[in-house]
């Protein structure tokens, strides 16, 4: 039988990177929610302070460690921080990400290589870094951040859905090697989700119905629909769960 217990993280220490705002906040404010002490990374120092600040607030221990996960040294500072501040680290949500919306014709190396080294790059060094930890100790949650166009295509996303594609294979990958040293690797794949980074994009209404068209349960995402997932994926009742991609994304891949 599940108990309640297999979804409290007290004791635990997590990690979430692109946590400055929108999904990444809600899910550090999640996880602490649950019990876990959080470090929390991205590039708005002001805007971390606040979020580690609120943390604490709730009796949560936190740390505000600014990075770029496009830069591996970054990447090394940020680990390093977590292992002096708790001597440990049991939870990565791998969260940071960006999106360029233009035509596949409109992508130039630069936007390409900015998306694939945030998205893809950056989140397999987060893996690999923290993840040797994760596998000295025995013991690891990784949570990678997929999407709805990791699992299928849509226009105007070719940068994009090729980052999040290889995120989706990337999960399963390290899921194999890993598994055998009690790291579970797994993403979660949103649908659109409506944050304040991306209003702009809300704001054409074609593109709104477009989307909600698509989505059998009639609504857009909001950050809180994935902080139940993400704390299923980071607790005890997921052990067994390992190299999957979960949508949460209101039936859209079930088309």
């Amino acid at each position: 039988m599940v108990e309640c217990s297999s979804f409290d993280l007290t004791g635990k220490v997590a990690v979430v990177t692109g946590a400055s705002r929108g999904i990444g906040r809600t899910l550090a404010l999640g996880l602490a929610h649950a019990g876990a002490d959080v470090v929390v990374s991205g590039r708005t120092v002001p805007e971390l302070e606040s979020l580690a600040n609120e943390i604490r607030a709730m009796g949560r221990k936190a740390l505000a460690q600014p990075g770029d996960v496009s830069r591996l040294s970054d990447i090394q500072e940020l680990a390093d921080a977590t292992m002096g501040e708790f001597g440990r680290v049991d939870i990565l949500v791998n969260n940071a990400g960006i999106m360029i919306d233009e035509s596949s014709f409109d992508v130039t190396e630069e936007h390409w290589d900015r998306v694939m080294n945030t998205n893809l790059k950056g989140l397999f060094f987060c893996c690999q870094i923290i993840g040797r930890l994760m596998v000295s100790q025995k013991k690891g949650k990784i949570i990678n951040m997929s999407s709805t166009f990791g699992l299928v295509g849509f226009r105007n996303r070719a940068a994009y859905a090729a980052s999040k594609g290889g995120v989706t294979n990337l999960t399963r990958a390290l899921a194999i090697e890993w598994g055998p040293y009690n790291v579970n690797v797994n993403a979660i794949a949103p649908t659109a989700t409506r944050t304040s980074v991306n209003e702009q994009q809300f704001a054409d209404p074609k593109w709104r119905a477009h989307v909600l068209s698509l989505i059998p349960v009639g609504r857009f995402g909001q950050p809180k629909d994935l902080v139940g997932a993400v704390v299923y994926l980071a607790g005890n009742a997921s052990d067994m769960v390992t190299g999957v991609t979960l949508p949460v994304d209101g039936g859209w891949t079930a088309w």
